[in-house]
């Protein structure tokens, strides 16, 4: 009947992230090989060690859980020993309270996932509403500055036509007192009268008097 385990392995730090993958990659496959069923796992990340193991303080930590025989446990360890990049590894088998646990373990972190994915979704709609808002800002802003420049435009047409309306009305007034001027002076100066090319000439006394001798 199969068991439920749980195994744990330390791979060396001095790998790389590619050489480190293929390790957990190879042990995934002799699990499956051997007819486990991998219900979970997961890549604890680097951590510290608790004493130092072949002169290193830290390792890439991966968990299996899986289904399997218990003739499965003896080959994957053997498997484990002859591979020069692992620094510790176990293995152990997990009663009835700790598959309950296991579970509760993973459907917390799949729930946890979920809020994270939940909040990242939101932060991006949080996001999109708020660039959203700031074009419409940006959008408003301008019609707002080309509002006020044609404000201003026809504020200074306005300012420029009363400025014509006034030089029209000093125009006009400066034409009347220049006509009402020159009605005056053709009605304030004199006709001289016509005279005569012959006028009686009074006759000299003296001579009118010797005309009668």
């Amino acid at each position: 009947m199969p068991n439920q385990y749980e195994t744990v392995f330390v791979v060396t730090p001095v790998l790389t992230e590619e050489q480190m993958m293929q390790t957990v990659e190879k042990f995934r496959e002799v699990l499956k090989a051997n007819g486990a069923e991998i219900v979970h796992e997961e890549s604890l990340g680097l951590r510290k060690l608790a004493y130092p193991i072949q002169k290193k303080s830290t390792g890439f930590y991966q968990m299996f859980e899986f289904r399997a025989e218990p003739t499965l446990i003896d080959k994957l360890e053997i498997d484990y020993r002859r591979d020069e990049r692992l620094l510790r590894f176990l293995t152990i088998r997990l009663d009835k309270y700790a598959v309950a646990y296991a579970e509760s373990r993973r459907n917390k972190h799949v729930r946890m996932a979920k809020e994270a994915i939940e909040a990242a979704d939101k932060a991006a709609i949080d996001l999109a509403e708020a660039q959203k808002a700031e074009a419409i800002a940006a959008q408003q802003a301008a019609e707002a500055e080309t509002a006020d420049k044609a404000a201003k435009l026809i504020a200074q047409q306005a300012k420029e036509a009363e400025e014509a309306v006034k030089t029209a009305k000093l125009a006009a007034q400066q034409a009347s007192e220049q006509q009402e001027a020159a009605a005056q002076t053709t009605t304030q100066t004199p006709v001289e009268p016509q005279t005569a090319s012959t006028q009686t000439q009074p006759l000299d006394t003296d001579d009118a008097k010797t005309d009668n001798v």
